[in-house]
């Protein structure tokens, strides 16, 4: 397992691209509204990693052409922003990465697409259990806590919740690479053999749906949807495991969760 560990200079160029990315995330969930596209959505993030002076991390990635990922409703991850109008009711997932100073950060937030108080029950209670259980994995962490424990507590919050983890998807390493080692899954069974060390930067981020776990890859490559067409949800945070606990560096300024009155009770 090829782990990197961050100097203090690749720390400080992580630590301002994560805030940096955690505002443009919050700039985009605030402007999500019916009737946009989820194209506008991704023309909006690169104007903003412009005006931020920073680069898309997943633009051009394994041939990916957009700086965000948009999925809604039953579709999981990797989905390319398009001509689709969101409609009132939808649960949207915006996924964003930026490279920074040569580093790379990696965040997702859930959306309900329409005003709070007509979201329903089931994007209610999705967002608010994948908030708890990344709060719930992010308060573990600590060098030389064992990966594991961050795979049992995610496993655990979801499936208290009556949902269904997602297994083929996973958080992970990051840094100059988007994806590097190691592996953190939102499961037990399969997480790897692997003790967090300071100076470490990882990005966690619970991915499950409401109904059965099985999920299929779209005849574009990337797209990947619910077989059955349950919902799911997927957040995320990038965090620096320090000498002491960790450091959230993708944590968005002002309104962490976004939507506090949803996750309350």
């Amino acid at each position: 397992m090829n782990i990197s560990h961050k100097t203090p200079k690749d720390i400080e160029a992580m630590r301002e691209g994560g805030a940096i990315l955690g505002q443009i995330l919050l700039d985009l969930a605030r402007i999500v509204e019916p009737g946009m596209t989820t194209m506008q959505l991704d023309t909006k993030a690169r104007e903003l990693m412009k005006k931020y002076g920073t680069q898309p991390s997943f633009l051009g990635y394994r041939g990916f052409p957009s700086v965000i990922c948009t999925a809604i409703n039953e579709e999981v991850v990797h989905t390319f922003p398009s001509e689709r109008v969101l409609q009132d009711g939808d649960l949207l997932k915006i996924d964003g990465g930026v490279y920074h100073k040569g580093f790379h950060t990696d965040s997702a937030i859930a959306v309900p697409v329409g005003p709070l108080g007509r979201a329903s029950d089931t994007i209610k209670k999705l967002i608010k259990t994948a908030e708890i259980a990344l709060s719930s994995a992010i308060d573990l962490v600590r060098p030389d806590l064992p990966v594991r424990k961050i795979s049992r507590i995610i496993q655990e919050v979801i499936e208290r919740n009556g949902y269904s983890v997602i297994r083929e998807l996973s958080g992970h390493g990051i840094g100059k690479m988007l994806h590097e080692d190691p592996s953190i899954t939102n499961y037990e069974a399969d997480a790897p053999n692997f003790n967090l060390k300071a100076g470490m930067t990882i990005a966690i981020e619970p991915i499950f749906c409401a109904g059965k776990p099985g999920v299929k890859t779209m005849e574009d490559g990337w797209n990947i949807i619910t077989k059955d067409r349950s919902f799911a949800v997927q957040v995320e945070h990038t965090m620096l495991i320090t000498e002491t606990g960790v450091e959230v560096l993708t944590r968005r300024t002002d309104l962490d969760p976004l939507y506090p009155t949803l996750l309350q009770g």
